[in-house]
């Protein structure tokens, strides 16, 4: 996959154009597929589920949006942005449709419809490797982290629809994401265009899956990934949960908690990308997993809600938002052009099953000791485990590439650091 500079520098209103319609379509996926997560203690007490039976049901379509995003990945790199972004935008509308006309009534069909929506969570692995096309290195920290911002669409979703199924009946969201990711799939396939250059590889997907996986930057940053998006994916889906749980809040006023969560964290990831752009996404991983560790201890003492507990789940929120956006800033720059599709996807599916993990855990511990403190603590012990594998391995892979890439890397391109 290459990039025409010329063109791009000639031409920057193209680039801004594409990045603007893939983040939405980000974004419409994205609230397809969290659609579930503000439903969760409403479907325990109409269907009797347990705690653990809750936790699997928010957590289905994220492992399933995780390892779908490895073959999609590779699918991205084969036929590009331009036919895999509403194709997966259309196919997602099906189980949505399924799951709000006739999915309500039993855990059975909620979980078959859950398994189908995970469609809609691989479209990440869709969009880096199409903005990285259209931007050049120096450029891809901040273009990549705007795409992120993407992943808002799960507020969309924490904001919208508990409120539209008590004004307009159960249905009433799921018909109206629907209708969304109809129109956009029609927009996107009218208006995105893959960037100047962009060739098709020649070797079979496997081909690609297989090299991508040897290849250092891939496995390492499927470990940051998996800590820094997993985790925001792991309180996007569980926060409603944990703070009804352990705070006692009403169901809306934890989803809008959770809301506030998530658009933090949205709106750091950018903020990640652009300042790896400036002094190396190493620097940044770093003060990432540094931070999250500590609100990770604070946290598992149950502080009380205001202000220590609530400054304590912000500042993570905005911690693991600019530590996905430096991870991806990380691959742009690290990873061969003709294979970001494939360790996008590879990289992708680890942080979502690093976010599947968690709130099964999560809601395991509670229902052996009735607190989250324990699973609070394991995360503080990964996230200073991940700072150490940071500051070793990770820098060494970004100095080995940055010595061997021909084009420079920006202000960063000493170590990547």
């Amino acid at each position: 996959m290459r990039t025409d500079r010329a063109v791009l520098r000639g031409d920057t209103r193209r680039p801004a154009l594409m990045l603007a319609v893939a983040t939405v379509g980000f974004a419409v996926n994205f609230w397809a597929w969290a659609l579930l997560s503000p439903l969760g203690p409403r479907f325990k007490e109409l269907l009797g589920l347990s705690a653990a039976q809750q936790a699997l049901l928010v957590a289905v379509p994220v492992v399933v949006g995780s390892l779908g995003r490895i073959p999609v990945g590779a699918l991205t790199d084969r036929f590009g942005g331009r036919v895999m972004f509403p194709l997966i935008s259309a196919a997602t509308i099906v189980p949505v449709l399924f799951i709000g006309l006739a999915g309500h009534g039993s855990l059975v069909a909620l979980l078959v419809g859950g398994f189908f929506l995970g469609i809609g969570g691989t479209v990440f692995a869709v969009g880096v490797p199409f903005v990285s096309a259209w931007f050049p290195p120096e450029r891809r920290g901040l273009a990549v982290g705007v795409f992120g911002m993407g992943m808002g669409g799960t507020a969309i979703s924490a904001l919208t629809t508990v409120k539209l199924v008590r004004t307009g009946g159960s249905a009433t969201p799921f018909l109206l994401t629907a209708a969304v990711l109809a129109v956009y799939a029609v927009v996107a396939w009218f208006v995105l265009r893959d960037a100047p250059g962009r060739t098709a590889p020649a070797e079979s997907i496997m081909a690609r899956l297989a090299a991508a996986v040897r290849l250092p930057i891939t496995w390492q940053a499927c470990v940051l990934y998996a800590v820094t998006f997993g985790g925001y994916v792991a309180f996007s889906v569980y926060l409603p949960v944990y703070l009804r749980s352990a705070y006692g809040l009403e169901q809306a006023d934890a989803a809008d908690r959770m809301a506030g969560f998530v658009i933090l964290a949205v709106a750091a990831r950018p903020v990640g990308g652009w300042l790896s752009d400036r002094i190396g996404p190493i620097r940044v991983l770093a003060a990432v997993f540094a931070v999250v560790a500590l609100c990770a201890t604070v946290l598992a003492f149950t502080p009380p809600l205001m202000m220590l507990g609530t400054v304590a789940f912000l500042t993570m929120a905005a911690a693991l938002g600019a530590g996905s956006g430096a991870t991806f800033a990380l691959v742009a720059v690290a990873a061969p052009a003709d294979k970001v599709g494939s360790v996008t996807g590879l990289v992708g599916a680890a942080g979502g099953l690093g976010g599947f993990v968690p709130p099964v855990e999560m809601g395991f511990v509670y229902g052996l000791f009735g607190s989250y403190g324990v699973g609070l603590a394991l995360l503080a012990g990964v996230s200073v485990l991940t700072l150490a594998l940071t500051l070793t391995a990770v820098r060494a892979t970004a100095r080995r590439r940055s010595a061997a890439r021909p084009v420079p890397l920006g202000p960063s391109a000493e170590e990547a650091r």
